[in-house]
């Protein structure tokens, strides 16, 4: 995954597009156009009579107040974190967050029901009515992770460079460049339905499919917790599998609130930072609304751009800034870490090496498809990232 170019200033800026409801549809053409008939054995979903709502507002608190089955959590009592044995300030030295990349369905033999009607996130209305080749295209692979946890991965075509679990390794490249899609290979894939977001483009390539006659449909690039069920709901909706959607919504709230359980609640929380690299030409300290906020609270801890009054998602790294910020642990995305040359590399950044991390090395990596994909993995990325800063 890139944030250079174009995706740097769409996350730059915390870009954020309406969707509007969507209409259903009717009770004449509910259930046609599936793409393909069902499989024996399959279970016909049957068509909504509702208007599929693609872009629903964010739950708050969805993953800290309910359980697997929905009920309500009782509130967990300050320090009964499971993750800190020991303190975690006295652990030296580097550690890797190590997460099982597969991603499992909910369910098998799911058979759309479309034709559904949605009001995509640029103000373009798109008809759907065969699912039968999907392409799910964004800047950190959500799409794609929802598509095929709700049982869909068989349809799928092509990915982005971020889609990059075990599942969809062998499927074609359609963002040589990280965040811009190429028009010709996916054009090439003959898609029936394109799932995207404004965190690739350029927008001309999305307008050129639809030029082609593909439904493309965008939806909400904006990565926290609370807008994972949404999410799901709006990429289940448009392709007609509204069932599957809810169980694997009330399964990744489940594993959410059990990695959140973790996280020890002391007085005295750790202070990370999150740095985003690529070689020496991007150098950037995550803040607010940069996704990396979020995964760094859901571990108990304080993130430092957005402690030291940061107001863009990322910002370009300066030594008074990190030095102010203190941070005890330093994130980075695996990939990142590697193009500056490692750990040593990483000592080279302004300020790193006059920081309580820098002085004891304490820099966790993470595989660059899942840090920041706030999807369906995102308990298991939460609990992996628990345990590598404070039982590496």
């Amino acid at each position: 995954m890139a944030l250079g170019g174009r995706g740097l200033v769409v996350a730059a800026a915390g870009l954020l597009v309406g969707l509007a409801a969507c209409v259903a549809p009717s009770d004449e053409t509910a259930g046609e156009g599936t793409g393909a008939p069902p499989p024996a054995g399959s279970t016909q979903v049957a068509a909504t009579t509702e208007p599929v709502d693609a872009c629903q507002d964010p739950v708050e608190g969805f993953a800290v107040t309910v359980d697997a089955d929905g009920e309500p959590l009782p509130e967990r009592p300050a320090g009964s974190g499971s993750a800190a044995e020991q303190d975690p300030r006295e652990i030296l030295g580097p550690s890797t967050a190590t997460v099982d990349q597969t991603v499992f369905p909910v369910a098998d033999d799911v058979t759309p029901a479309l034709p559904v009607t949605v009001h995509s996130c640029d103000g373009e209305t798109v008809v759907i009515d065969d699912a039968s080749r999907i392409l799910a295209v964004d800047l950190y692979g959500t799409l794609a992770e929802i598509v095929f946890s709700l049982g869909l991965g068989d349809r799928v075509v092509g990915r982005d460079a971020s889609t990059g679990f075990p599942q969809a390794a062998d499927l074609p490249l359609v963002t040589p460049g990280g965040h811009d899609m190429n028009a010709e290979a996916i054009l090439e894939l003959d898609p029936t339905v394109v799932l995207t977001d404004a965190s690739v483009g350029p927008p001309e390539v999305q307008q050129q499919l639809r030029d082609a006659g593909i439904p493309v449909v965008f939806f909400d690039d904006a990565r926290d917790l609370d807008r994972i069920p949404s999410q799901i709901r709006a990429v289940a909706g448009a392709l007609g599998v509204p069932e599957a959607g809810e169980q694997l919504v009330e399964r990744t709230s489940g594993e959410i609130a059990d990695a959140l359980a973790l996280a020890p609640a002391g007085a005295d929380p750790l202070r990370i930072a999150f740095l985003y690299t690529r070689g020496g030409m991007v150098q950037l300290l995550a803040g607010p609304g940069s996704g990396a906020d979020a995964m760094i609270r859901s571990i108990g801890a304080v993130d430092v751009g957005t402690d030291i009054g940061l107001d863009r998602p990322f910002t370009q790294i300066t030594s008074e800034a990190l030095i102010e910020a203190a941070p005890d642990v330093i994130i980075m995305m695996t990939k990142g870490l590697e193009s500056i040359g490692g750990v040593d590399g990483m000592l080279k950044l302004p300020g790193v090496a006059q920081t309580p991390a820098g002085e004891k090395l304490r820099v966790v990596d993470m595989a660059d498809s899942v840090l920041l994909s706030f999807g369906p993995r995102t308990g298991r990325t939460i609990e992996a990232l628990a345990h590598a800063v404070y039982q590496p």
